[in-house]
């Protein structure tokens, strides 16, 4: 059995990796609500350009795009894989690897057939130690990021789908549900084949008329690589709410196991110590009774 000072100092050291992960709780949850809102903010704009490029690609007769374009044969495929670059946080970044080498074993029989393009170390140095095909990577990305940050990579993405390295590009990310709930999210990105190109596109009741300058196929020409990125950019931002509120439970859990440690700590603790003082007693009146 264990020492009173042994005791004693396991239950200061929890006492301490407590206010450890309930101060990283409030921290998560502070950065969880700017995350919130950053991706709140942007989804405007991710709408506004959505709408517009449906209105050309879906009410233009006769307009195609090699972004909008299913390939007849895909050689090889693009994921945009979004993690972290810190742990303790739960299954954020397991579950997420986890299901994306699930799909690519599943379609895939060779690492000719696939590219990885990784943000975030966690992921970059899963892929790496398997020997997984990395084609671009960017780490120490800023808990709050901007679109200047990735601008980069997504760009570089789009370009590899435009030049044909890619036939196909899927983002997997974890989707934020609740502060205590992610989900696992593969979207297609590439082609953007959520549009109606056959000039039958529904019509909303408020649906804008747009005139186009110089006209159409300029506008889209510049437009879907935008939007393209726009979506990248999108799905990282998620993904941050989905990490600070993943790392915001793992916290939370962990503080207050931290809690249930110390409540049996300090009653073997107690016990240990009542022990003590029996038995120093026993002796005393044993010794007593030895002289009298």
């Amino acid at each position: 059995m264990a020492s009173l000072k042994e005791i004693k100092t396991r239950i200061s050291s929890t006492k301490k990796t407590k206010q450890i992960t309930k101060a990283m709780e409030m921290v998560s949850a502070a950065k969880l609500n700017k995350a919130q809102s950053k991706a709140g903010a942007f989804q405007p704009y991710t709408d506004k350009i959505r709408e517009v490029v449906t209105s050309i690609a879906g009410g233009t007769e006769g307009l195609s795009h090699p972004m909008l374009e299913m390939r007849d044969k895909v050689k090889k495929t693009g994921y945009i894989v979004i993690t972290s670059d810190r742990g303790l946080c739960g299954a954020y970044n397991s579950g997420l690897l986890r299901e994306t080498v699930r799909l690519i074993n599943e379609r895939h029989a060779s690492p000719d057939e696939y590219g990885i393009v990784v943000m975030g170390r966690i992921g970059r140095d899963f892929f790496k130690k398997r020997n997984m095909p990395i084609f671009q990577e960017i780490t120490g990305l800023a808990d709050q990021p901007d679109y200047n940050d990735i601008k980069n990579i997504a760009s570089t993405t789009v370009e590899m789908f435009e030049d044909g390295v890619f036939d196909h590009v899927y983002i997997h990310y974890n989707h934020f549900v609740s502060a205590i709930s992610q989900q696992v999210t593969e979207t297609q990105l590439l082609p953007l084949t959520s549009f109606d190109t056959t000039g039958e596109a529904e019509k909303e009741p408020n649906n804008l008329e747009y005139i186009y300058e110089p006209n159409a196929e300029s506008i889209l020409e510049d437009l879907l690589p935008h939007y393209a990125e726009s979506l990248i950019f999108g799905a990282l931002l998620d993904g941050k709410a989905s990490e600070f509120g993943a790392r915001m439970s793992a916290m939370r859990s962990a503080t207050d196991n931290a809690d249930n440690m110390i409540d049996d700590l300090t009653l073997v603790y107690n016990r240990a110590r009542q022990a003590a003082i029996t038995q120093e007693i026993n002796e005393i009146v044993g010794g007593a009774a030895a002289q009298g």
